[in-house]
């Protein structure tokens, strides 16, 4: 297999994601090819532009707006409020992104995130921090308006996206265009049991071993 195949997409080891359409696609998180696809038909947007760096092989690094609001505690707005709504209950002051700023210990900030979703109804979305910011220990996760759940975006949405950040042992700088935590894009309901796993990998190999190595199963009946 020449490194030309690989390059153009005929064979190799993701080579059926980049020949195939993505409406072509079943189940399961979208790689870059299609986030690049979402964005060029704005189901993606930002304030500012997307950069190349932000989008990942599976995943959309999302950055910090201009503007957190320090709030008295957490909360999910539910499904028949949004963010901005329970930020106007809760809100103790304003943080100034744009100059230098500092998010205290223990204190809850909400932050309305640059990125903006416009999701085809059979997409969804799952959001983590990114691994940086759990080093810090800075406690991040995903809201979305209406949302019932932490860290989810429901199929479909449309609207605006914003992160919780709580620092949980030391007072931290934060400031405008900070990447604390990522988006991934989910088509289907892509949830595997553990039966169609073993069934997979009885038909298509998912996991290789020397025969001569010893298996859990082995270290058990020895």
């Amino acid at each position: 297999m020449s490194s030309s195949e690989v390059r153009n997409g005929e064979v190799g080891l993701f080579g059926e994601l980049q020949s195939e359409p993505s409406e072509a696609r079943t189940t399961g998180i979208l790689p870059s090819q299609t986030i690049k696809e979402l964005i060029a038909r704005n189901q993606i947007t930002g304030n500012r532009p997307i950069a190349e760096e932000q989008i990942q092989p599976a995943s959309l690094d999302l950055r910090l707006g201009d503007i957190a609001h320090r709030v008295r505690a957490s909360f999910l707005p539910g499904p028949s409020g949004t963010v901005e709504s329970k930020i106007k209950e809760l809100r103790m002051t304003r943080v100034d992104l744009t100059s230098a700023a500092v998010f205290e210990k223990d204190c809850v900030y909400i932050v309305p995130l640059l990125e903006e979703l416009h999701l085809p109804s059979g997409i969804s979305g799952k959001a983590n921090p990114k691994s940086t910011t759990g080093r810090l220990d800075i406690f991040t996760r995903l809201i979305t308006d209406y949302g019932v759940e932490f860290d989810r975006v429901p199929a479909g949405y449309a609207g605006k996206l914003y992160a919780e950040i709580v620092p949980r042992t030391f007072t931290v700088g934060i400031r405008a265009g900070m990447k604390l935590s990522q988006l991934r894009f989910v088509q289907g309901i892509a949830d595997s049991q553990d039966k169609d796993i073993k069934k997979l990998d009885r038909e298509q190999t998912l996991v290789y071993m020397d025969e001569d190595v010893p298996t859990r199963r082995d270290w058990t009946e020895a």
